[in-house]
């Protein structure tokens, strides 16, 4: 089971935020997104303070000054947890809680532990003990009394002279390689199941965007089902995949975890399952908070990380969700956005705009129906039983000369048969410029 990174009080944690930054005023945008993290693990935020950082302190990342405001800061307001809105080296950490005599966090540590509460299937809770163990391995030393104490060898151990260190280093090494076995054989299991929808040739699309745009709301709305969906940061971990029917045809729809400026490298590989689905996706929906004052940099951010992870080549439509909060804004449809991206403006939460997404998908995809009736030979029943795992024999009748069928099925799903080696019934049903 995943473990919480920081101890949680029955009362809860009050925390001290401290925000460093680089010289001019601190990016607003930055601060709230921080403060929301903190919300969203489960913290009371007690005091904000900045830190400008010129030159970080290797010893502390911040200087002497700051630290003594800092700790002045948690005894007048109470807080019995620090968090630092930047990645410290395990010295710094130390080296902050021994001055400040309190819990410290850093921005790495946050996520992890919101990732460990959200974490809902097997696999997700694997992932989120495996990087925390990975981020824990070279954090040992802290708070730890026992740790140059020297122990002789004996069965299971290297020999003697090793050190309470050293074998809960080896120690947590055994559980990483453990848990990076059982990962294994989940993502081989995975891939079939991938590999079963690619073999069913229906479209993938994948939802993506910055964490909160409200992913997890719309793949309810479209799929009828129940999600987890949150106002709050990383309320999605698990991949979730339905099959939602358009009005051309079927397609599989994957929603994914959400995306967050300075996501640390090896959180990303730690969930590249959920992240595959976006990977191997034929479409991303790029969800948008429509209403969020830096939707164009959050725009920016998720493409970054979609180049990252090689899926900055896949088409994308653009969702600019949330249009309640913007008043007079309308459902729209926007076939031209950014010369490359088309958009449809709704509300997930209201409903509003769901047809418009669906019609814009449908159009996207290219997913166009055909009917009609076919006369499938006696020796094509290999044919007949494709058409029927797909759903689109609406009537049946056999006589001598084979099967007579009435089918209505996707265009795509009629393409792909006509084109097989048994496929000569299908081809009249396709569109002369698809029989050529």
């Amino acid at each position: 089971m995943p473990t919480q990174l920081f101890e949680r009080s029955r009362r809860g944690e009050t925390a001290l935020l401290i925000q460093p930054h680089a010289g001019g005023k601190p990016d607003e945008g930055v601060v709230e997104e921080f403060a929301d993290l903190a919300r969203s693990a489960g913290a009371t935020v007690a005091h904000l303070l900045h830190a400008r950082i010129d030159r970080p302190n290797p010893a502390t990342l911040i200087g002497s000054g700051k630290l003594e405001e800092a700790k002045v800061a948690c005894d007048a307001t109470g807080a019995d947890l620090v968090l630092v809105n930047h990645q410290l080296t395990p010295v710094q950490e130390r080296n902050l809680e021994r001055a400040l005599e309190r819990r410290v966090v850093d921005r790495t540590g946050l996520i992890l532990d919101i990732f460990s509460q959200r974490a809902r299937s097997a696999e997700g809770k694997l992932q989120v003990e495996l990087a925390q163990l990975k981020h824990m391995a070279t954090r040992l030393v802290r708070g730890w009394t026992h740790l140059e104490r020297q122990r002789g060898g004996s069965i299971g151990l290297r020999g003697p002279g090793e050190t309470q260190l050293e074998t809960d280093r080896r120690l947590l090494q055994k559980r990483v390689d453990m848990l990076q076995k059982r990962l294994e054989k989940v993502e081989v299991q995975r891939t079939q199941m991938r590999r079963a929808r690619i073999r069913s040739e229906l479209p993938r699309v994948a939802l993506v965007g910055y964490t909160n745009a409200g992913k997890s709301t719309l793949f309810n709305a479209l799929t009828g089902a129940d999600a987890y969906a949150a106002d709050q940061l990383f309320a999605t971990l698990d991949p979730t995949v339905r099959r939602i029917e358009l009005p051309g045809g079927g397609v599989v729809l994957a929603d994914t975890v959400g995306f967050v400026r300075d996501l640390p490298h090896e959180l990303v590989a730690a969930f590249r399952s959920t992240l595959s689905e976006a990977r191997e996706a034929d479409l991303l929906l790029h969800v948008v908070d429509a209403a969020d004052p830096l939707r164009d940099e959050r725009i920016a951010q998720v493409d970054e990380v979609l180049r990252e992870i090689d899926a900055g080549d896949i088409p994308q439509l653009r969702v600019f969700n949330k249009i309640d909060r913007i008043e007079g804004a309308a459902p729209r449809i926007d076939r031209e956005n950014d010369a490359s991206h088309g958009a449809v403006w709704m509300s997930a939460r209201d409903g509003d705009g769901i047809g418009l997404l669906r019609e814009a998908l449908g159009e996207r995809l290219g997913l166009r129906r055909v009917s009609g009736e076919v006369l499938l030979p006696v020796d094509a029943g290999r044919l007949r039983a494709r058409l029927h795992a797909l759903e689109a024999v609406r009537g049946e009748s056999h006589d001598d000369a084979g099967w007579r069928l009435r089918v209505d099925l996707a265009l795509a799903d009629a393409a792909r048969l006509a084109a097989q080696a048994d496929g000569a019934p299908l081809r009249a049903l396709l569109p002369e410029v698809q029989s050529e």
